[in-house]
């Protein structure tokens, strides 16, 4: 909504009354040039190396105010590798024959992902998907998993998705309206952590890993409430890092592995969200 049509007063004309004055202007050398364009239309100004803080600050505000806009106040997070296939799909990943097998067995976590999502929209429907709303990277593997099981049951689900070299689409069960594009990682992660009530990890690389390592360290250090960590392969996470070994060496406090819950099924997940928000 438009603040100004609270008040009936608008003494100033609104920016996209400018651009369309704008398009009408005279034709000559003056209004061709490229130093006539509106600051905020001009797209060899807005990416400039110094325009980056204000880019940064633009990434954060788009999706904030159009979760906001849509009533979302509470999300679950989706975190997990964009090479696992579905069951019986193409493990398209693999560079060799170790690595097709142990992606085919690891397509799992994938029916997992996509029954947790589930379960997920399931709640939020109480809320009128405002609470418990499913997001992910926006992407394929896990994160279509978690788009798809949300879509299963007629349920909205938010996509982050970014920009790669490797250039990739958003997959196809993204609610169209909550598809974002970054070019920040930073801003990215802000936007997966500032609305999260819980955290499933599925198998994944550096990408899941980086994701989670950071909100474990936002709740070890306190700049984050404690909401549930789930981490779905108790098998896998085992030999992919070993949290009794750093809790051993002294890098971490005993009892920082207990931010952890290890699981290997969708129920077992939600009931431990369900346990601790009391649903």
């Amino acid at each position: 909504m438009d603040p100004m049509e609270n008040t009936g007063w608008a003494p100033l004309p609104h920016s996209d009354e400018d651009l369309e004055r704008a398009k009408s202007a005279p034709d000559t050398p003056q209004t061709r040039a490229a130093t006539y364009r509106l600051a905020w239309n001009d797209e060899d100004f807005m990416t400039r190396r110094e325009l980056r803080p204000v880019r940064l600050q633009l990434e954060l505000l788009k999706p904030e105010m159009i979760l906001a806009e849509r009533g979302i106040q509470s999300t679950v997070i989706l975190f997990g590798g964009a090479r696992i296939p579905e069951p019986g799909g193409d493990a398209w990943a693999a560079k060799n024959e170790t690595q097709k097998k142990n992606l085919e067995a690891n397509s799992k976590y994938y029916e997992e992902a996509r029954k947790f999502a589930r379960l997920c929209s399931q709640q939020s429907a109480a809320s009128y998907y405002r609470e418990f709303v499913v997001v992910t990277g926006g992407g394929p593997g896990v994160m279509e998993a978690g788009n798809r099981g949300a879509d299963d049951v007629g349920a909205p689900s938010i996509g982050l998705n970014i920009v790669l070299p490797h250039e990739q689409a958003p997959n196809a069960y993204v609610t169209p309206e909550l598809c974002f594009n970054f070019h920040y990682f930073a801003i990215r992660k802000m936007h997966f952590v500032m609305r999260a009530k819980a955290v499933a990890v599925f198998p994944g690389g550096f990408g899941t890993m980086d994701e989670l390592f950071e909100t474990l360290t936002l709740i070890q250090t306190g700049r984050m409430e404690r909401v549930p960590i789930v981490l779905f392969g108790k098998a896998f996470w085992e030999k992919a890092m070993n949290l009794d070994f750093l809790a051993e060496q002294g890098t971490i406090t005993p009892g920082d592995q207990d931010i952890i819950d290890f699981v290997d099924t969708a129920d077992e997940a939600w009931d431990i969200i369900r346990r601790f928000y009391k649903l």
